[in-house]
C-alpha cells in the first residue's frame, strides 16, 4: 500500500512548476489520442434524431383534419414563426415601391415594372410584375420564389416562367431572396438567421415575412382573382413554396419543385440533404414535420416536382414516398385524389426548373385556374433582361439580417440580480426554471462506461473512457492523476471548446495550473463533450446536426450541459472526490459551464474560466457562424439572461473568470 505521505516528500524534490511541466509532457502522450470516430458520432445522432421524427397525424374524417391542421397552423406561425417579432411588424401591411416599367418589345404581349418593398422596417426587397399586356376583369396572381441563385429574379429560368405565365393570362410576381441578387450584401448570409434566435426573434420569421409580403401585394392588387393565387419555386423557392402555401390559406395552388423533404429523409442521406438554416429553425419540427406541411395543402390543388438525378438534392425516387405516398390519403379523405399529383423530371439531370418542369407547372396552374391549357412552353429567349434592367434597387443603408439582430440585441435591458440573499435565492429558483425551458435542458445519466485505454508512466496513470449516454448519446473523457494521489482527493472536471485535444494544448501552453493540480495531488477528468474533439459528428454534419436539433426542441447547448452534469455526477460515485471543480477554457465551453453550474448549483465546488467572452454580445460582433458553432445559438438565451445572471445562479458555487477571448475586429 502507498503511503499517502509520499506525495510531500516528492514535491520536496523539485518546484511545482517544473513538476507541472513534467506532468504536462507526460499527459500529452495520450489526453488528445481519439477516443471513438466522427461516424461514430454522426450515427448515434441519426438515430437520436430519428426517435424525434414527427409523426403524421391520422384523421378519420376530412372535418377532423381540417380542424386539426387549423390548429397546427396557428401554433406553426404563432410560436415558431412569428416568436419575438413585434406584432405591429408581423401585421402591417404590404409597402411596395414603384421603381418603373421595364421596356419591353413592342407587341410582346406582356409588361413589366419593378417594385421595392418592405419585409421589415429597415430592410427592403424587390420584385418583378409580370403582368398580360391587356388585363380584362380580374387574373390569376403566381408568387414565383427563387432560391440559392445569385442572380436572384434575372436567372433565365426564372424569366421565363414568369413570362409565360403572363402570357397565358396570369399576374406573376417574382420576389428576391435574402441573400440573392440585390439582397447579396455582407450579414445576409443565411446562418446569421441564428443570431435573430439568439436574441429572442425567430429567424425564420423574416424569411417568410419576406415572400409572404409578396402574397400581401397580389392579394390586394385589384386586377387579381383573390380566389386564384398560387405559389411555385425551386429549391429554396421549393421551400418557400411548401412553407408559405401550407400556412397561408389563401394559395390555392403549389407548386414546389425540388424544397423538401422530411426530417427521416434527410437522416438517410446525410450529408446529401442537410439543409439550410431557414428550413431548420428552433422548434419549427418539433411535434410536425414537412409531411404535416404538405398535409395541410389537402384539399387544395398541389403539384410535387422533383427530379429523378437532382445534382443538389431531393432526388425524385427518393423523396416520393415520404412526402407524396404518404400524403394521398390526407387527400383521399376529400375525395380529392386527383388535384394532388406528383412529376418526375427525367430530361434534365440536374437540380432545375427547366423546360419540361415548368411545362408541368403551365398545364397545372392553366387547369386550376380555368384558363385554356397550353402545355407547350412559348419560345420567349430573346426577351431575356439583363441583371441590371430588372435590378429595382436597395437603400444604400438596407438593413441585413445580422444588423436586424444587433438592433434586437441592443433593445434587451436584463433586470438587475436581486441583493437581499432571500430575495436573490427566489430570483434564482424562478430563472432556473426559466432556464430549463430555454435550453430544453433534460438530464441524462452514464448508462455504461467504456473502459478504453489506460497508462501508468513517470508516476502518472489514467483511464480513457468512452461514455454512453442514456439518451443514447456519447462523450469521451481521461482521467489522470499521480499514482501517489490518495483517494477521495479533490477532482477537477475540465472542458475545453477543442475537446481533449485542446485541453491537453492549454495544459502544455496556457493552463500549467491544471497539470499542477495532479502534480500536488488531485485527481483531474478531462472530457469531450458533444460537438468537441472526438464527440463530434463528421466535419460535414456539424451545422446540419445543430440545427436538426434545435428544430425537433432538443438544442445542442442543452444537451452539452446535461452531458457536463451527468458525467460529473458519475465521476463523483466513481472516484468519491472530496470536492468536484469545473476548468473550462473557451467562450463555447464557458457558456455550457455556466448553464451546467446554474441548473445544478451545488454539483461543482468552484468554476474557473478561461479565454471567456465578456458578454453574449460577442458572437454577434464577431460575426460567430451557427454552421460551424451550433451550440451558442440557442433561441432565447441572450433575450432572457446575461452571462453575470447565468454566474448569479450558479451560487454557492464561486466562478473565477481567469482571461478572456481577444476580440478581433468583426469580419467586413
Amino acid at each position: 500500500m502507498r503511503s499517502k505521505f509520499i506525495l510531500p516528500v516528492f514535491v520536496l524534490l523539485g518546484s511545482t512548476v517544473a513538476m507541472a511541466q513534467s506532468v504536462a509532457g507526460t499527459v500529452h502522450k495520450f489526453l488528445p489520442n481519439p477516443l471513438q470516430s466522427g461516424g461514430v458520432v454522426t450515427y448515434q445522432l441519426q438515430q437520436f434524431l430519428l426517435k424525434r421524427v414527427p409523426k403524421l397525424p391520422k384523421p378519420t374524417s376530412a372535418e377532423q383534419w381540417t380542424a386539426e391542421e387549423q390548429q397546427i397552423r396557428q401554433h406553426v406561425l404563432d410560436d415558431v414563426i412569428y416568436h419575438g417579432w413585434p406584432k405591429a411588424w408581423v401585421d402591417s401591411p404590404p409597402k411596395f415601391e414603384d421603381m418603373g416599367a421595364v421596356p419591353v418589345p413592342a407587341g410582346a404581349g406582356y409588361r413589366l415594372r419593378k417594385f421595392r418593398y418592405e419585409v421589415v422596417p429597415g430592410l427592403y426587397s424587390t420584385a418583378v410584375l409580370y403582368e398580360p399586356a391587356h388585363l380584362e376583369g380580374k387574373a390569376p396572381g403566381v408568387l414565383d420564389v427563387l432560391g440559392h441563385f445569385p442572380i436572384g429574379k434575372a436567372s433565365m429560368f426564372e424569366q421565363k416562367l414568369c413570362i409565360n405565365q403572363a402570357l397565358r393570362g396570369m399576374i406573376a410576381l417574382s420576389i428576391a431572396f435574402i441573400d440573392m441578387g440585390e439582397m447579396r450584401l455582407p450579414g445576409n448570409e443565411h446562418h446569421f438567421g441564428a443570431d435573430l434566435d439568439l436574441v429572442g426573434v425567430s429567424g425564420v420569421g423574416l424569411f417568410y415575412m419576406a415572400m409572404r409580403r409578396g402574397l400581401d401585394y397580389l392579394y390586394d392588387d385589384p386586377h387579381v382573382d383573390r380566389s386564384r393565387l398560387a405559389v411555385t419555386g425551386l429549391s429554396g423557392g421549393g421551400w418557400q413554396t411548401i412553407m408559405l402555401s401550407a400556412l397561408d390559406p389563401r394559395v390555392l395552388v403549389s407548386i414546389p419543385v425540388a424544397g423538401f423533404t422530411s426530417l427521416q429523409g434527410r437522416l438517410e442521406r446525410l450529408p446529401g440533404e442537410p439543409g439550410d438554416y431557414e428550413q431548420l429553425p428552433p422548434n419549427l419540427l418539433d411535434g410536425q414535420g414537412y409531411q404535416t406541411f404538405a398535409a395541410m395543402r389537402a384539399p387544395r390543388p398541389t403539384l410535387e416536382i422533383n427530379n429523378a438525378e437532382d445534382s443538389c438534392c431531393f432526388r425524385a425516387p427518393l423523396v416520393k414516398p415520404y412526402i407524396f405516398d404518404e400524403i394521398k390519403p390526407f387527400f383521399r379523405l376529400y375525395g380529392k385524389e386527383d388535384v394532388f399529383q406528383f412529376h418526375t423530371d427525367t430530361q434534365v439531370s440536374a437540380h432545375n426548373y427547366q423546360r419540361d418542369n415548368r411545362q408541368q407547372a403551365y398545364r397545372f396552374l392553366s387547369t386550376y385556374f380555368h384558363l385554356p391549357v397550353k402545355p407547350e412552353e412559348i419560345p420567349v429567349g430573346q426577351d431575356l433582361r439583363t441583371y441590371s434592367q430588372l435590378a429595382a434597387g436597395v437603400p444604400p443603408d438596407n438593413q441585413t439580417i445580422l444588423g436586424l439582430a444587433k438592433q434586437f440585441a441592443s433593445q434587451i435591458h436584463h433586470p438587475p440580480v436581486p441583493t437581499d440573499p432571500a430575495a436573490r435565492e427566489t430570483w434564482a429558483k424562478s430563472e432556473r426554471a426559466k432556464l430549463s425551458k430555454v435550453v430544453h435542458y433534460q438530464p441524462v445519466t452514464v448508462a455504461h462506461p467504456w473502459y478504453m485505454q489506460d497508462t501508468n508512466h513517470n508516476t502518472i496513470e489514467s483511464i480513457s473512457f468512452r461514455f454512453t449516454l442514456s439518451n443514447g448519446l456519447s462523450a469521451t473523457g481521461v482521467w489522470v492523476k499521480s499514482i501517489w494521489t490518495p483517494e477521495g482527493a479533490p477532482m477537477t472536471v475540465v472542458v475545453n471548446d477543442g475537446g481533449r485535444k485542446g485541453a491537453d494544448q492549454e495544459v502544455w501552453n496556457h493552463m500549467p495550473e491544471v497539470a499542477a493540480r495532479i502534480a500536488r495531488g488531485e485527481q483531474v477528468l478531462v472530457l469531450s463533450i458533444l460537438f468537441t474533439g472526438d464527440a463530434n459528428p463528421l466535419s460535414a454534419d456539424v451545422g446540419s446536426f445543430g440545427y436538426m436539433l434545435a428544430s425537433v426542441g432538443a438544442p445542442p447547448l442543452g444537451l452539452e450541459a446535461a452531458q457536463l452534469i451527468g458525467i460529473s455526477r458519475w465521476a463523483e460515485g466513481r472516484w468519491h472526490p472530496s470536492r468536484l471543480r469545473l476548468e473550462s477554457s473557451g467562450y463555447r465551453m464557458q457558456v455550457v459551464s455556466l448553464v451546467a453550474g446554474a441548473l445544478e448549483p451545488h454539483l461543482f465546488k468552484s468554476i474557473t474560466i478561461h479565454q471567456g467572452m465578456h458578454s453574449l454580445s460577442y458572437i454577434l460582433d464577431q460575426q460567430v457562424s451557427s454552421s460551424q458553432v451550433p451550440d451558442m445559438f440557442c433561441l432565447d438565451l441572450d433575450k432572457d439572461f446575461n452571462l453575470n445572471m447565468l454566474k448569479a445562479m450558479t451560487e454557492p458555487t464561486k466562478v473565477t473568470e481567469a482571461d478572456y477571448v481577444e476580440v478581433t475586429p468583426a469580419k467586413q
